[in-house]
């Protein structure tokens, strides 16, 4: 199993983390420097996955990757070959009955106890002669020039949990059945919680736990914070470790404020395909994150946490979604990810003892 995690945390993490082993895409040849094909695309059908390492009793499935060839770099990376993955002992998987058929999560946590997640409005717990002056994410979303969404195009709201306003937009696209569709999501990452060191798993079930870039609470205001996947998705944190395959529900709540849910392939796939999409996932990254932002997502880079490590905050963004793996289910979780530079974005299973960032969609009303 330890040889199957070092499979996927190289798989996932592959591209930009320290020159030693960080391979842009361009400075390859251009066999392998790019993904044929439409670059957002979650469809299986002629998809190929990144080569297992060596060794590995695992070969990733067809579904969990996007029309990346066989010789391209994944998104992210790992300067430490041969980390496990996984930051706690590996556990048998298990299979465990099919989703609830419940139209809304009940959260198996308390989010009650979060006062210690600063809003927008609060100055960051950082030493500073001077007062903070919280991030404006309008920034990242771009001032309209050069875009296909303008600033009017996105409302807000507050997380009456903490106080904390949160940029929105609905993305008009085509869903995976070729139909016109709609999301209406977050332009930010989700940013509450108390903060906790990333040596620590998000293990408190009473209350919600963040993981803040280098225990700096300025970088969850502008990036967001990082969240194991029991954590995101509100189940006890033994649900890092075993399948808990029975507690997801549609439409599942976890960590999002009421009114909200976590973002799913599906809704990602939509926003991939945006009518005004024209260059793939550099459509959904912010102008600032190496992208064009025509689907006003804003996608930055918030980095990740990798085997209790932070890594490459500004270069890398990493989510999870709310499926368990096939190949682990009980450890690990579909994600996607993408790097700063290039076309090149992949859907895999990695380990959900790893921190990464959450976005949520408004529920229909």
């Amino acid at each position: 199993m330890k040889r199957f995690l070092l499979g996927l945390a190289l798989a996932f993490f592959a591209a930009c983390d320290d020159e030693s082993s960080f391979v842009r895409p361009g400075d390859e040849d251009s066999s392998s420097s790019a993904i044929p094909g439409s670059s957002g695309d979650l469809s299986s059908s002629s998809s190929k996955v990144p080569e297992p390492v060596e060794g590995s009793s695992v070969t990733p499935k067809s579904s969990s990757s996007v029309r990346s060839s066989s010789s391209a770099e994944p998104a992210l990376s790992s300067a430490e070959g041969g980390e496990d993955l996984s930051s706690s002992s590996v556990r048998s998987s298990s299979s465990i009955a099919s989703s609830s058929s419940a139209k809304s999560s009940s959260s198996a946590k308390s989010s009650s106890s979060v006062s210690s997640s600063s809003a927008k409005s609060s100055s960051s717990s950082v030493s500073s002669s001077s007062e903070y002056v919280p991030y404006d994410h309008l920034i990242d979303m771009g001032d309209g020039v050069g875009t296909h969404v303008k600033k009017q195009d996105y409302k807000t709201f507050t997380d009456e949990r903490n106080g904390r306003s949160y940029y929105y937009l609905t993305i008009k696209g085509k869903n995976k059945d070729g139909e016109a569709d709609s999301v209406t999501v977050m332009a930010e990452n989700l940013n509450i919680g108390k903060m906790v060191g990333i040596t620590k798993d998000q293990a408190d079930d009473t209350t919600i736990e963040r993981y803040c870039y280098d225990r700096d609470t300025t970088n969850c205001d502008r990036y967001g914070a990082l969240y194991q996947w029991a954590e995101m998705m509100q189940l006890p944190s033994e649900c890092n470790t075993k399948s808990c395959a029975d507690l997801i529900q549609p439409n599942h709540q976890g960590i999002c404020p009421d009114g909200w849910r976590l973002l799913t392939r599906d809704d990602f796939y939509i926003v991939l395909k945006s009518e005004n999409a024209e260059h793939g996932i550099e459509d959904v990254r912010a102008r600032g994150f190496g992208g064009y932002n025509y689907t006003g997502y804003s996608l930055v880079g918030a980095g990740y946490v990798l085997n209790r490590k932070l890594k490459n905050i500004g270069e890398s963004a990493g989510w999870f979604y709310t499926e368990e793996g096939v190949d682990a289910p009980a450890e690990g979780a579909f994600v996607s990810s993408t790097a700063k530079t290039g076309d090149i974005f992949s859907t895999y299973e990695m380990a959900k003892t790893n921190g990464l960032s959450v976005r949520c969609v408004k529920l229909e009303e």
